[in-house]
């Protein structure tokens, strides 16, 4: 017997999704999102809603379990990396002094990734409030050409490092979740 879990999908229209698209909260119907900005938003908020998906349905222990020896990353892990992350690209367009790290040293995000509901909780609460705070300072910059702090970055380079961060933590998040329990699907 192996200690590998069955692969398996909720959905049953296309095998090879996470859930059948009645179901999926990243269709919608209509048109696409009108302009650069709102199609910059529409990805980021596709990318964050898939990470919180693939976590969804876990207890701490399955979202703190280190699915690939010897890497350290865990799906509770990638959620404690985005929101530090997150608060990382505030420091890049703050001219202010720079915000402390949330989890410590280089690598406390992942390290400090236990099973344990409280910091399982946490760790969604500063993902939550890190977003929102950046999405807030950036939503007052209709400009996408715009640089901004110390590093001069403009809105538009920020917005699409964001989504291609998400972009490969999501990939990280697939292969995570099928190690854990077998659920396979974009």
């Amino acid at each position: 017997m192996s200690d590998r879990p069955a692969r398996w999908t909720s959905a049953t229209v296309y095998p090879d999704m996470w859930t059948d698209p009645d179901q999926d909260p990243r269709e919608r119907e209509g048109p696409g999102p009108e302009g650069e900005a709102e199609t910059l938003r529409d990805f980021l908020a596709d990318y964050r809603l898939t990470l919180k998906m693939k976590c969804e349905g876990l207890d701490a222990e399955q979202l703190a379990r280190r699915s690939v020896p010897p890497s350290t990353m865990s799906l509770l892990g990638l959620v404690r990396h985005l929101a530090e992350v997150e608060r990382d690209w505030r420091n890049w367009i703050r001219d202010e002094e720079r915000l402390p790290r949330l989890y410590g040293p280089k690598d406390a995000d992942f390290d400090g990734a236990v099973a344990d509901p409280a910091a399982v909780e946490s760790a969604f609460g500063d993902l939550a409030r890190e977003q929102s705070a950046l999405d807030d300072e950036l939503a007052v910059h209709a400009d996408l050409g715009e640089r901004l702090g110390r590093e001069e970055i403009a809105v538009r380079e920020l917005m699409v490092h964001r989504i291609d961060e998400y972009a490969r933590h999501c990939g990280h998040a697939d292969l995570l979740r099928e190690c854990v329990d077998g659920r396979v699907g974009q």
